[in-house]
């Protein structure tokens, strides 16, 4: 078991991790990200999400898109966490972009929030 002080410390910046009342956003929020440091910062390793329950809505019909969303990174200090990603998907429910932008719009959010050494978005899309 952690000691109080240790735990408090390694969750500190994280407002979503266990908390019971989480806010679901309805349109598109990067704000909803956060990170925490990583314990390995000289090891290179892979962390991978694979999100199978990801939508989104066409720009032109505004018909729900459906994917599976791959997220694999190499990370530097900092780790993204994965409340907070599942919620930042699910932000997109609502969205209207074209799959190609929304991967896009993925990375880039990812690469802003944490500076990976490596990081692979794609996307598997049903027609």
């Amino acid at each position: 078991m952690l000691e109080t002080g240790r735990k408090s410390k390694e969750l500190e910046g994280l407002s979503l991790l266990g908390n019971q009342g989480t806010k679901y956003e309805f349109g598109y929020n990067p704000d909803v990200l956060e990170t925490f440091d990583n314990k390995h910062p000289n090891n290179d390793y892979f962390v991978k999400f694979n999100c199978p329950e990801f939508t989104s809505l066409c720009p032109i019909t505004g018909q729900p898109d459906f994917a599976t969303i791959y997220i694999s990174y190499i990370p530097g200090e900092k780790m993204v966490e994965s409340k907070s990603l599942k919620l930042y998907l699910f932000s997109f429910r609502n969205h209207g972009d074209f799959h190609e932008d929304c991967i896009n719009i993925i990375m880039k959010d990812l690469i802003k929030l944490m500076s990976p050494k490596y990081i692979e978005v794609w996307g598997k899309f049903t027609p």
